[in-house]
């Protein structure tokens, strides 16, 4: 009996044993990847020379004869205020990779910008080389530089990152905190990141640890292809760093290397994003698109027929997800090349073909929509009726009035039964077409204890009494 236990016992770890190395091999291995990949990157350290700030301790007006800290001061002026305003230098470190073997080098513009000098180390110990800055695009944080070297140099060939998919392994070398040469790895936690860091911001975002001095590496997927550039961390979070997808960044890098100007189309209209609201009362099933707030007079938009108030939903056949999606898809497009843009307008789709215009920093400013009139009133969320065709989807003859696009379930307002897409006409039977106009009233109304509200609910009048907390 207890020789069947040992066979049994024997039986079972050798059938544990398979399974235990399969759940081993199957874990990823980066070696080889690190290896092949990282001999590509570098270490680039620039230098900028700065005037040195005046000393705000040093007197701009002269003590008077007599003066009884006069001794006092010509002490200190004799140490510390004749001296003159000397420049001074400042180091910063990022990361870098070639892209050809005679020496073409990808990385972050900001790495690079306003330096007067940029070296580049090739390995951890090894020689070191003065760049030269071949090109930049600030928009995109994108940077080109070239060394100068007698023999081919390894490189990094992009992939494309918009196959790249969430959860898929990736792997980040760098110089972090000027320590070297560093590989981490992680996997793509989510695409299309908007932080806020520039007009096209379509980041990858990945676990893969990113630290200050990683700017500018490769972000490499499981092939040994770069997908991204890294760029970005939320300091105060873990976890969360952000890289330029390739597939933005191969155009930008291969005319920076011929030497041209980047050049992005232009439609000539100002945009914004459709809320839940927006879109109920343009007919839409769901808030996809961008909706275009003005049309510049002469612009090509405007000689396509393009409207205010019509939603671009495509460009060239593709959907456009929101305001951003679009901004890209039209940037990604040259001057004189044409974009066929599908429009949501009447409760229909349209097709418009418009020959773009060029983008500059000028119309950039231009179409950068201001502050909207918006403010939160008694619980509620309104702003202005957009337009004619908004209007027309609300049940107005004119673009009139405020629309409620969103309310606090706990206010009073929500109590009494004001909904969103409702829109405000009058407040104690005064007009209303601004938010503050609004909040004047209702201030004015706090005497009286309460405000009337006259109201249109799709094409009916409506009349609702709100008591005001005196």
């Amino acid at each position: 009996m207890h020789r069947k236990h040992i066979l049994l016992a024997a039986l079972i770890l050798c059938l544990a044993v398979p399974v235990q190395a399969r759940a081993k091999s199957s874990l990823p291995v980066f070696t080889d990847l690190a290896e092949r990949a990282g001999r590509a990157v570098v270490n680039i350290s620039t230098v900028k020379v700065v005037e040195q700030q005046k000393n705000p301790l040093i007197r701009q007006a002269p003590i008077p004869e007599g003066h009884p800290f006069r001794e006092f001061f010509d002490q200190f002026d004799k140490f510390f205020g004749q001296q003159p305003n000397r420049p001074h230098k400042e180091r910063s470190l990022g990361s870098g990779f070639i892209i050809t073997p005679d020496g073409y080098i990808v990385t972050n513009n900001h790495v690079i910008q306003d330096a007067d000098k940029v070296t580049i180390r090739l390995r951890e110990g090894g020689p070191t080389h003065e760049a030269k800055i071949i090109g930049r695009d600030p928009e995109t944080d994108l940077a080109l530089i070239k060394i100068d070297v007698d023999q081919d140099l390894p490189v990094l060939e992009f992939g494309d990152s918009d196959d790249a998919k969430v959860g898929e392994w990736v792997v980040a070398i760098g110089n972090p905190f000027g320590l070297g040469h560093t590989v981490t790895a992680g996997i793509i936690s989510a695409k299309g990141r908007i932080i806020g860091a520039g007009p096209f911001d379509n980041f990858i975002q990945t676990d893969a640890s990113i630290n200050p001095g990683n700017s500018g590496g490769p972000l490499i997927d499981m092939d040994g292809k770069v997908i991204g550039i890294n760029t970005a961390i939320i300091p105060s979070g873990e976890g969360l760093g952000f890289a330029i997808p390739s597939s933005g960044a191969k155009a930008i890098i291969e005319q920076l290397k011929s030497g041209k100007t980047i050049q992005r189309g232009w439609l000539g209209v100002s945009i914004r994003g459709l809320s839940e609201t927006d879109a109920k009362a343009l007919g839409m099933k769901e808030p996809a698109g961008a909706l275009v707030a003005s049309v510049f007079e002469g612009d090509p938009a405007d000689q396509a027929g393009v409207k205010q108030g019509d939603v671009i939903i495509a460009v060239n056949g593709k959907d456009v997800a929101d305001n951003a999606e679009l901004l890209r898809k039209i940037a990604t497009l040259k001057p004189g090349d044409k974009a066929r843009l599908t429009i949501w307008r009447g409760g229909r789709k349209l097709t418009r073909t418009v020959t773009l215009g060029e983008r500059t920093t000028a119309s950039a400013a231009q179409a950068r929509p201001g502050k909207p009139q918006t403010a939160s009133v008694m619980g509620m969320q309104v702003r202005p009726v957009a337009n004619r065709q908004e209007a027309k989807a609300l049940g107005l003859k004119k673009a009139e009035g405020l629309v409620i696009v969103d309310i606090d379930p706990s206010s009073t307002a929500s109590e009494e039964g004001l909904r969103q897409g409702d829109v405000i006409m009058q407040a104690n039977q005064k007009p209303v077409n601004s938010a503050s106009e609004l909040e004047s009233i209702v201030k004015g109304s706090k005497s009286r204890g309460a405000v009337m509200f006259l109201l249109k609910r799709q094409g009916q009048n409506i009349f609702i009494a709100l008591p005001i907390d005196k």
